[in-house]
């Protein structure tokens, strides 16, 4: 099955999910429903502090992508920035987490353990998200998971950018210094 068929899907079943208030008002309001329940100007508050962080993440991986060596990258530093095409995102997620486990991996300067810890917890905050989508109880349990799982991979993603950093090499001074 090909890359672009699997995104297709996936944002097909994230769409279906997203907009099940409207065609099944009876297993809840969903994620956009609790969003709107908070007003107007609560509503904005939370989306724009929740864009804001994903908008630091997404910049934590950016740094990760480009302090892995050009021959190592699987892909540009700037497509981690597709988190942002709602409701793409969501499955576009896991191929971000998949891409940048490629280029660490195929870096060699973080350990084989620590890349797997990474993209399992990667992998675990985009499932954890897309149950988030989910009506009832299963949505607020993968939403109040997700969250945490999230704050977690960003933390260990900056420590991810202190190693690949601490490689970096200073130039040497000249002589007549």
């Amino acid at each position: 099955m090909s890359v672009t068929l699997i995104k297709a899907a996936g944002t097909v079943v994230v769409s279906i999910l997203l907009s099940h208030p409207l065609w099944a008002p009876q297993w809840g309001r969903g994620i956009l429903g609790e969003i709107g329940a908070q007003g107007m100007p609560g509503a904005l508050i939370a989306v724009a502090v929740f864009l804001g962080l994903v908008a630091l993440y997404c910049r934590a991986l950016q740094r990760t992508m480009t302090a892995v060596r050009p021959a190592a990258r699987t892909a540009s530093p700037a497509s981690v920035w597709w988190m942002f095409a709602i409701p793409c995102n969501f499955t576009e997620d896991f191929f971000i987490v998949r891409t940048v486990t490629a280029s660490l991996t195929a870096d060699g300067h973080v350990t084989g353990g620590l890349i797997r810890w990474w993209a399992a917890l990667g992998y675990s905050w985009c499932t954890l998200q897309i149950l988030s989508l989910f009506p009832g109880t299963a949505g607020y349990i993968g939403g109040a998971v997700a969250l945490p799982a999230w704050a977690a991979h960003w933390i260990m993603t900056v420590r991810v950018n202190r190693m690949l950093g601490g490689r970096r090499q200073v130039a040497p001074l000249p002589h007549g210094l």
